[in-house]
């Protein structure tokens, strides 16, 4: 059930990164263009932002599964050349590697940093994400620099990617071997339903859905009707501010 405790009593806040303080999806779309582009007028996904972003999740996802250790930089890449067979288009090595390491360009959501800035006089701020540790750091120097961030777990460090578990057993572990804080005052922040608040409920961790899926409609967000039994968080906000 949803925790009755006031969001002030918690200390330490947990976040997904990419989709919650960065915008993966459009970051995603926008490289994904060279694909897209290839694609006949014709073609039900050649306008179809929504479809475009489901096909390379659901190969993304595949990756995932097949290389739980793989740098996500590498499960990036090989999620494009899936995609481009599964369209039919062409692709190469060298547009695939692009799309890889293109993860530090991805823009945060202007609410992002302000936000986190705010919340650190308040809270431990930590991050649990599918990403890789040289990415993550491009990320914190451009987009996310100004941020001081307590702890930084990563899917290359734990061997597995959300909404695996471990992830969230190694993140109830290490905050508190790292940082003294235990699983009952972190508040686990998250957009993607599936691969964050699903996991965070099963592994009894309190939550909070930042829907980013209000101007622009999300599919790693997912929709809230389809996971109704399998999320429990307790706050659901518009946005970080």
């Amino acid at each position: 059930m949803p925790t009755s405790r006031p969001i002030t009593s918690f200390k330490c806040l947990t976040f997904d990164c990419y989709g919650t303080l960065v915008d993966w999806e459009g970051g995603i779309y926008k490289s994904l263009s060279p694909l897209v582009q290839q694609l006949p007028e014709s073609h039900p996904l050649r306008n179809d932002r929504a479809a475009v972003l489901k096909a390379f999740v659901r190969n993304e996802g595949i990756v995932q599964r097949e290389r739980p250790d793989a740098l996500y930089s590498s499960v990036l890449s090989d999620a494009y050349g899936r995609l481009a067979e599964e369209l039919g288009v062409k692709s190469n090595k060298e547009n695939q590697d692009a799309f890889g390491n293109g993860v530090g360009d991805w823009p945060a959501y202007p609410d992002s940093v302000e936000a986190l800035q705010r919340l650190k006089r308040h809270y431990k701020l930590v991050i649990l994400s599918n990403v890789d540790r040289e990415s993550f750091s491009r990320t914190l120097s451009q987009q996310l620099a100004g941020v001081d961030f307590d702890a930084v777990y990563t899917a290359q460090e734990i061997g597995s990617y959300k909404p695996d578990l471990r992830n969230f057993e190694y993140l109830i572990k290490h905050c508190e071997e790292d940082l003294g804080v235990k699983k009952e005052d972190i508040i686990h922040t998250a957009q993607a339903l599936h691969h964050d608040h699903v996991p965070a409920k099963q592994s009894g961790l309190d939550s909070a859905w930042i829907d980013r899926g209000v101007e622009i409609k999300s599919v790693m967000g997912g929709e809230l009707k389809d996971y109704k039994d399998k999320v429990d968080f307790t706050w659901h906000f518009r946005s970080m501010v």
